[in-house]
C-alpha cells in the first residue's frame, strides 16, 4: 500500500497494522521521521524500515533515534531481504 505522505502513513498504520512499513524519508506535508516518530509513539513494536535515496550517516542515526529499525538506501535495495528476514 502506498501513502500520499506521513500524515497519511500515521492513519493507515492504525487501521491496517501492517507487519513492515517501508518509510521514504522526503514526502509532502510530514517528512518519514516525522512520521516514524508518531508510528512509534503510539506502536512502540513497529517495525519500520527507511528506504530512502539519501544515504547521509547523520540521516541514518535520526532513522535509527526515531524507532526505525532498518535504513536501507534505494541505491542497496538487497539489503532489505536481510533487514526483513531477521525481524
Amino acid at each position: 500500500m502506498n501513502v500520499a505522505d506521513g500524515n497519511e502513513a500515521l492513519s493507515l498504520f492504525k487501521q491496517h497494522r501492517p507487519d513492515w512499513v517501508l518509510m521514504d524519508w522526503e514526502m509532502p506535508k510530514q517528512d518519514g521521521l516525522t512520521a516514524i516518530r508518531a508510528i512509534i509513539a503510539e506502536f512502540p513494536k513497529a517495525n519500520i524500515c527507511m528506504v530512502t535515496a539519501f544515504n547521509e550517516a547523520e540521516l541514518r542515526d535520526e532513522a535509527f533515534a526515531a524507532g526505525a529499525i532498518g535504513f536501507v538506501a534505494k541505491s542497496n535495495l538487497f539489503e532489505l531481504e536481510t533487514i526483513l528476514a531477521r525481524n
